[in-house]
């Protein structure tokens, strides 16, 4: 393969492309299509309580002792539910203190001494 006579060895142009038409073509990331951050809360346990609240649903919470305790949820905030109960007086318990809660109907295959996999 020959050379032209402008293409020799120690003569070669550099193609550099112009900064300012790249920035163009391909902007960066402004802020507004910055990836959003999630939300801190989704509202599914708000979601949750309010519908077994509205169903009156008989729930059974399991402490973190081990301690079941059976009553419906009568109201709730952002650190403890209160549970009304048939027998015995209703309680105000802290969520702290709440290993996991379901409801009643779906004690099929939990033990009463609160070794089910649950």
């Amino acid at each position: 393969m020959t050379r032209g006579d402008d293409e020799s060895p120690g003569n070669r142009k550099l193609i550099r492309p112009n900064l300012s038409e790249l920035a163009e073509r391909y902007p960066t990331r402004t802020f507004a299509q910055r990836k959003q951050t999630p939300a801190e809360q989704t509202n599914a346990e708000s979601y949750y309580y309010l519908k077994q609240m509205a169903a009156k649903t008989p729930m059974v919470v399991v402490l973190t002792d081990g301690e079941q305790i059976h009553g419906c949820i009568e109201w709730y905030d952002k650190h403890c539910l209160k549970l009304n109960r048939e027998r015995g007086p209703n309680l105000l318990i802290p969520k702290a203190s709440i290993k996991y809660l379901y409801k009643e109907s779906e004690a099929d295959g939990q033990t009463r001494g609160g070794t089910g996999n649950r």
